[in-house]
């Protein structure tokens, strides 16, 4: 009997550790305007830490990402979720032994949504999602949330809502803007990426699991 083949429904990157397989393993939400080169770097980065890395491109239903076209406004909450449960399932799949959740801009917004709508996820780690301070909620999984102090499209106001809510699992670069995680942009900040990162690996490391050296 030949086993029927599953395949994702959505379009997806995906960077492989290289340690080995059935470590743990991070679905990456991409920013509002699609997949972008920074994004599939920083998959790549992530599976040479020793975490599969798969990045969904959530704007399939409108034939993929186009700078031109702010695919953001027309995405449902409600099919990015499904989406974003699909490519978790599809690491499990793959032999991931536990599962993490970040993402940039839009997608940091997504990730807080997906934590506290229930999708099942060990970790998640928003990155300078505006309108978090709109959707509060109680995640279902440990987060650790990231933003800039002087970051044009989310208000002091509403980092601080999002402090208040969950103390001790948010972090603020005082000087950074949107995008300081960007590399290759106006707006990254080399020294509060480095720290981003660093905050992040622990993060990951403690919930999910310490992977192989790749």
């Amino acid at each position: 009997m030949v086993e029927e083949q599953r395949v994702l429904p959505v379009p997806y990157f995906l960077s492989r550790a290289r340690a080995s397989a059935g470590g743990p393993g991070v679905v990456v939400l991409m920013e509002g305007l699609g997949i972008s080169p920074q994004l599939l770097r920083f998959c790549e980065r992530l599976a040479h830490a020793g975490y599969g890395a798969l990045a969904p491109d959530l704007f399939h239903r409108f034939g993929g990402g186009d700078p031109g076209k702010p695919w953001y406004t027309k995405l449902r909450d409600a099919d990015a979720l499904d989406d974003i449960a699909a490519a978790v399932s599809e690491l499990r799949r793959q032999g991931a032994t536990a599962v993490g959740l970040t993402g940039f801009c839009m997608g940091g917004r997504l990730t807080y949504l997906a934590a506290t709508s229930g999708v099942g996820v060990s970790a998640a780690a928003p990155f300078y999602g505006a309108g978090i301070g709109r959707r509060l909620g109680k995640p279902a999984c440990p987060l650790l949330a990231f933003f800039g102090g002087k970051d044009e499209y989310v208000p002091p106001d509403e980092i601080e809502a999002v402090r208040a809510r969950h103390p001790g699992e948010v972090v603020v670069y005082p000087d950074a803007g949107h995008g300081f995680m960007r590399d290759g942009s106006e707006s990254y900040r080399e020294a509060d990426a480095a720290d981003a990162w660093n905050r992040l690996m622990g993060f990951f490391a403690e919930h999910l699991g310490a992977p192989q050296a790749s």
